[in-house]
């Protein structure tokens, strides 16, 4: 009883094995756009706290187009990447004033 976690058992049927292929395919893409994601809000996050507006503008427009691939894709859910730009976009604005 050295771990604590049980081994996980390889499905029997044809159609399972088939399953468990597609979903290891699966999760390594959505992890990659979910770290592109989240890369994403960094770079404009980082910008605005350096100050520089042009750049902030610059990615936060390449910003937009990744949120709404991967809330289209169903990887976050579409009130998140909302709410992510909205959040975003006041930061960017507030730079101008």
């Amino acid at each position: 009883m050295a771990s604590g976690k049980p081994k996980k058992k390889n499905p029997r049927l044809a159609s399972g094995r088939k399953r468990v292929r597609q979903d290891v395919k699966l999760n390594a893409a959505n992890t990659s756009l979910r770290s592109k994601y989240r890369t994403a809000v960094k770079n404009v996050e980082k910008a605005v706290l350096s100050g520089d507006k042009a750049k902030a503008t610059e990615l936060f427009a390449k910003m937009q187009a990744v949120v709404d691939t991967v809330a289209d894709k169903g990887i976050f859910h579409k009130n998140k990447a909302a709410r992510d730009k909205s959040r975003i976009s006041a930061r960017v604005k507030a730079l101008a004033a």
